[in-house]
């Protein structure tokens, strides 16, 4: 099938996230303790570090290989309620600065324009469709409205942002999701009823109108993404062509990291360790979700923030999804799409969304994914069951490992 998996295989060398020892090659399980130390101190600080540092299976970027004389600079400031880690390569260290601060400011404006529950743009915009009237759409949020219904379209409406009572409903527009009852049955059932789709927004130029009261926008599956794609325009347009712009695990990498490929680390579900190491160049975005990120226990049951729209209730039979894809904004929805597509729906859901590399984790433990996405894992660290799909369409890649 084209994967390494042959377990056993040492640890990457070196992690980005600061306070690592990036000085020297680390003991196989030394970089881990490293990891477990900055956790820890994290959960001293702010809720939203912990978030970000202990997801279940995260993206980390490693920097195997790296000559201590790099011309690299890493910064990270906060965003979308996540740490937002930028590493620039190839370009003085003013000219980088200066670039990191307008990545900043940048996404502290996005975060507040596209926030689900605090006042601001959003807000307005999920008042006035419930009026049914038609107005003028901002600026910010039009291009996400019209992005959100092609890939909800495409995605047979599986990752669908017109859900957002139904994610409200939950509990799940709160920076910590409250330990209680799932909601009432029966509310869940009216709110299903009422199918809220993207596609029950009518946009007209600049106007947008609501056609059903039970649509509430929330861009919480495709806002990050998005916001790294405008990043990297950005940054290409200040001259900058490799970097990493990563927002808690999901990132888009472009060219290279001083002639060597950037190197992430895709990290085990139950978040011990290392799963797998992905190589990329040339301009890729990795992207994963999963049922560990936000949630609540009640009664022994977790219930997750990821919510099929077709029944109300959290996903089921996926734990996570990681995808790879051109552009950030389409990974990012594609990922929420599979894992409410889960096991069954994953291999059709993807060739209709154009993706064409999936990893998805079952809740049994087993390990789904197309040829392209077996070629290039590297040092699996387990071998579970794998269960390779035949390529998908319009993937190259796929087609050439599994020929």
């Amino acid at each position: 099938m084209g994967a390494d998996i042959r377990p056993g295989r040492p640890a990457p060398r070196r992690l980005l996230p600061r306070g690592l020892d990036l000085g020297r090659p680390a003991p196989p399980k030394a970089w881990l303790w490293q990891v477990r130390r900055l956790i820890l101190g994290a959960a001293k600080g702010p809720a939203a570090l912990v978030i970000v540092l202990i997801p279940a299976l995260c993206l980390a970027l490693l920097l195997a290989g790296c000559r201590d004389d790099s011309p690299v600079y890493n910064t990270r400031f906060l965003a979308f309620g996540t740490l937002m880690d930028l590493s620039i390569v190839g370009v003085g260290r003013e000219e980088a600065e200066r670039a990191s601060q307008l990545l900043d400011q940048e996404f502290q404006f996005m975060h507040q324009a596209w926030h689900a529950w605090d006042p601001g743009p959003m807000g307005r915009v999920n008042t006035l469709l419930a009026t049914g009237k038609p107005f003028a759409a901002p600026p910010c949020i039009l291009p996400l409205v019209r992005q959100s219904q092609e890939l909800a379209t495409r995605s047979d409406n599986l990752f669908n942002p017109a859900i957002g009572h139904l994610v409200d409903l939950w509990g799940f527009h709160a920076d910590a999701p409250e330990r209680r009852a799932p909601p009432d049955k029966a509310r869940i059932d009216a709110l299903v009823r009422a199918n809220p789709l993207m596609s029950d927004i009518e946009v007209d130029g600049i106007l947008l109108r609501g056609k059903n009261p039970a649509v509430k926008l929330d861009f919480g599956a495709i806002g990050k993404g998005y916001g790294i794609d405008l990043a990297i325009a950005h940054l290409r347009e200040l001259g900058i062509h490799h970097a990493i712009v990563n927002a808690g695990g999901d990132l888009r990498a472009i060219g290279n990291r001083d002639g060597q490929p950037w190197r992430i680390a895709v990290r085990s579900p139950g978040g011990g360790g290392v799963l797998a190491i992905l190589q990329v160049s040339g301009d890729e975005s990795i992207f994963t979700s999963g049922d560990y990120e936000r949630n609540f226990t009640h009664e022994g049951k977790n219930y997750h923030h990821v919510i099929d729209p077709r029944t109300g209730w959290p996903a089921e039979g996926a734990h996570s999804v990681t995808v790879i894809h051109g552009d950030a904004t389409t990974a990012d929805a594609a990922a929420t799409a599979l894992l409410v597509a889960g096991p069954a729906r994953w291999p059709e859901i993807a060739q209709a969304m154009g993706i064409r590399s999936v990893l998805l984790i079952d809740q049994a433990g087993r390990y789904h994914m197309d040829p392209s996405m077996a070629a290039r894992l590297e040092s699996v660290a387990r071998h579970p069951e794998i269960i390779i799909s035949p390529p998908l369409a319009g993937d190259t890649a796929g087609r050439q490992a599994g020929s």
